[in-house]
């Protein structure tokens, strides 16, 4: 086994020179953990659209409490005083379910990140962006204009989304509370995206915290987000998540190609093996390299932080090839 780990801490170090920690368990036991030379479990790391899967978390919590009654509540309910544009037939019809599995259409071809982080309130922008004459159930994948999410979020619990974190997700853990990160402009935007390294979550200047990326936590804190889904929702005996909400969130909502995906989480390659009541286990992915990987039927979860890069090596590959015949030998 050393001589193993003694290879994996190398294939790290030489062709994923840009992670900076990595912590595999499994059946409750850390059965690999890495971390490059001036990091550790606790390094805070910018997670980028690994948010995405912690903001599922977040309405999962907001549902298991009866802050939203249910993922077909239309979009609108949570925005009583918008005013929708003339000519406007799509967005009225559009459902929580349409933006947490990508499926909602928008009036853009290529994704807004000037008109968004430029306004001053970033969920009336990306609200205004929504709808149009596009179809519904396409899959189109957006971060910045994903901001409705925390709108609803916020606008349900009464709370933002980074206190709603904070009180009902993140301390049941044991994770240190987080603070909103300010970026007054481009080039501050540039270099938290490189290289944020306190611990915070972004928001617009409204106090709005991003549900797409801006999330900066450590490797320690990724992994116990990963074993409270493989616990099925449940953490030192507290009932945190509906085991029908990870359920649901998990499964095949809506695909790409043939890449699939549930509510803000991807799906992981289907195998023979997979069945239509477990499937192959699930993951999230951030830019630079960041993962979640969680595979349930080997009690297997692996949480990975990562430096920016443009071009990362697939952490899948990095998963499935290397660190899963690892956690789980076949017999």
């Amino acid at each position: 086994m050393n001589d193993i780990n003694e290879f994996m801490k190398g294939l790290l170090s030489s062709q994923y020179s840009n992670i900076t920690g990595l912590i595999a368990i499994r059946s409750g036991k850390v059965g690999f953990e890495y971390y490059a030379p001036g990091f550790s479990s606790q390094t805070p790391i910018h997670l980028s659209s690994v948010t995405k899967s912690i903001t599922s978390m977040l309405f999962g919590v907001a549902l298991k409490q009866g802050h939203i009654k249910s993922v077909e509540q239309p979009i609108l309910d949570f925005f009583p005083d918008y005013s929708l544009k003339r000519g406007e037939k799509t967005l009225p019809c559009l459902r929580l379910k349409d933006l947490l599995s990508m499926t909602a259409p928008y009036k853009f071809k290529n994704e807004p990140y000037a008109r968004v982080y430029s306004s001053r309130d970033w969920t009336l922008a990306s609200l205004d962006l929504l709808g149009g004459k596009g179809e519904v159930g396409q899959f189109k994948y957006t971060t910045p204009a994903l901001h409705v999410l925390s709108g609803v979020l916020s606008t349900a619990t009464g709370q933002r989304v980074a206190d709603f974190a904070n009180q009902h997700l993140f301390a049941p853990l044991g994770i240190a509370p987080v603070e909103n990160i300010t970026l007054s402009d481009r080039q501050q935007h540039l270099e938290f995206t490189r290289g944020a390294s306190e611990r915070g979550w972004v928001a617009d200047p409204c106090g709005a915290n991003t549900p797409g990326w801006g999330l900066v936590l450590s490797t320690s804190d990724l992994i116990k987000l990963a074993s409270l889904y493989l616990g099925k929702g449940c953490w030192d005996e507290q009932r945190l998540l509906s085991r029908a909400w990870i359920q649901q969130s998990t499964s095949e909502q809506s695909r790409w190609g043939e890449r699939r995906y549930g509510y803000l989480w991807w799906m992981m390659p289907e195998t023979e093996t997979e069945t239509e009541t477990e499937n192959n286990g699930y993951c999230a992915l951030g830019d630079g390299g960041n993962a979640l990987f969680i595979l349930p039927k080997d009690e297997v979860v692996v949480a990975i932080t990562s430096r920016f890069v443009p071009r990362p090596k697939d952490r899948v590959t990095l998963f499935t090839e290397h660190l899963l015949p690892l956690l789980a030998p076949k017999s």
